[in-house]
């Protein structure tokens, strides 16, 4: 995994609405009355674990590279030989996955910061990924251009 990757993208969670909503119970915890500091401290640590999270894909010569850090240390490959075909693909993702982030279905796994857009792997196995991105079209022309029959 040393040689230079073809496609990189790094999604993080920055939605203003997900820090509004975090901001505004932090906000309503101090203005209610007692401060419930363990509660405060609850949404210190999610707060800093959410601006923590970023979602890093790279197209390389010999696959298609995801990492969820920090839950993911190393990088999770899926080789091409491992898929069967690809398409960009516009989805749901309350609806189909139950969200954002990494999320599973029956059949199917999808890594997502935010958006709708992505490029849907079919894999031989028969499981599927679907790979979130704010560069969909980016992302297919470099999976294009180095994936190999």
């Amino acid at each position: 995994m040393n040689q230079e990757p073809a496609y990189r993208e790094v999604q993080q969670f920055r939605q203003r609405l997900l820090w509004i909503l975090l901001g505004g119970i932090a906000l309503l915890m101090l203005a209610l009355g007692p401060v419930s500091w363990p509660g405060l401290a609850i949404i210190v640590v999610v707060a800093t674990f959410l601006y923590s999270l970023r979602l890093e894909t790279e197209v390389r010569a010999d696959g298609i590279y995801l990492r969820m850090w920090p839950l993911h240390r190393s990088f999770r490959q899926i080789a091409w030989s491992d898929i069967k075909r690809y398409e960009s693909k516009t989805y749901r993702p309350l609806r189909d996955f139950g969200g954002w982030g990494i999320r599973w279905a029956p059949g199917k796994i999808a890594y997502n910061v935010r958006g709708n857009r992505g490029v849907w792997l079919e894999r031989t196995n028969g499981r599927s990924v679907l790979v979130g991105s704010q560069r969909v079209e980016e992302l297919v022309t470099a999976v294009d251009e180095v994936y190999e029959d």
